[in-house]
């Protein structure tokens, strides 16, 4: 694309229908407030076929909650800048998670604690919906774990677990299937950033909290497609059930 950073109308238009889609559908999410179609000329291969062709550059106006990534904090503990990682922290905590005590000298914990659930939630309700990303990177996960940003997605037409709405992701990191994954790596990294702020105990205490995400996301997972089926209580041919439907769904 040149490098030149500018968005289509075409695709501008996508986003802004997406976003809201995504917002009716239940699912965390910036919101899409106004667009605007600029006068200059964007040159575009959308097929990636070696056309090129001239489009109307657009605008999309995005609001959100916050814009804090994982990748806000996990820039500053690159760079050491602790101190300024540790008040944004504090920040974020005081301004976007009421329910963590300011004075609780285990807060770091306890935002990671609801950042890995939450995150597995977000996750799991995008498999719902048969949502791809399509960039999971660290800097495109918000820490309010909300879908915040909105490129090269897509969502599936039938189930296939490598589906994959990224052109440029040669290697498929970040097909549908591997969603859940890459999630667990990115909470990964943003256990890494934090540990220089944490004692010895709440580094242990972190870790066993991130080793619970599987199980967190594995259980909203089957919630929501139970739901989606109309199962109602516990019964332990449920997980078959979902898991054969899947399968030949694949099939079909």
């Amino acid at each position: 694309r040149n490098g030149d950073g500018r968005a289509v109308l075409r695709s501008s238009v996508r986003e802004f229908l997406c976003s809201e889609a995504m917002h009716y559908l239940g699912i965390p999410t910036s919101r899409a407030a106004s667009l605007v179609v600029s006068d200059d000329d964007v040159w575009r291969d959308q097929f990636y076929n070696g056309n090129i062709k001239k489009e109307r550059g657009a605008i999309v106006l995005r609001l959100a909650t916050s814009w804090f990534r994982i990748g806000s904090l996990e820039i500053l503990a690159h760079s050491g800048e602790l101190d300024l990682q540790r008040r944004l922290l504090d920040f974020i905590i005081q301004e976007h998670f009421p329910s963590i005590a300011m004075n609780d000298s285990n807060r770091y914990l306890e935002f990671f604690s609801t950042v890995v659930s939450e995150t597995a939630n977000l996750i799991a309700l995008w498999m719902s919906v048969g949502f791809a990303h399509g960039v999971c990177n660290t800097d495109n996960f918000s820490l309010l774990s909300i879908t915040i940003d909105y490129g090269p997605f897509g969502f599936m037409d039938s189930y296939d677990p490598n589906f994959v709405p990224n052109t440029s992701d040669d290697e498929r990191r970040y097909k549908i299937g591997n969603q859940a994954n890459v999630g667990l790596f990115n909470l990964s990294k943003l256990l890494q950033a934090l540990k220089p702020l944490l004692d010895p105990r709440q580094k242990q205490l972190a870790s066993q909290i991130l080793e619970g995400y599987g199980e967190h996301y594995y259980i909203r997972f089957l919630e929501l497609f139970k739901t989606k089926l109309g199962l109602l209580g516990e019964n332990e041919d449920d997980n078959y059930l979902i898991a054969f439907l899947l399968k030949v769904s694949l099939l079909c």
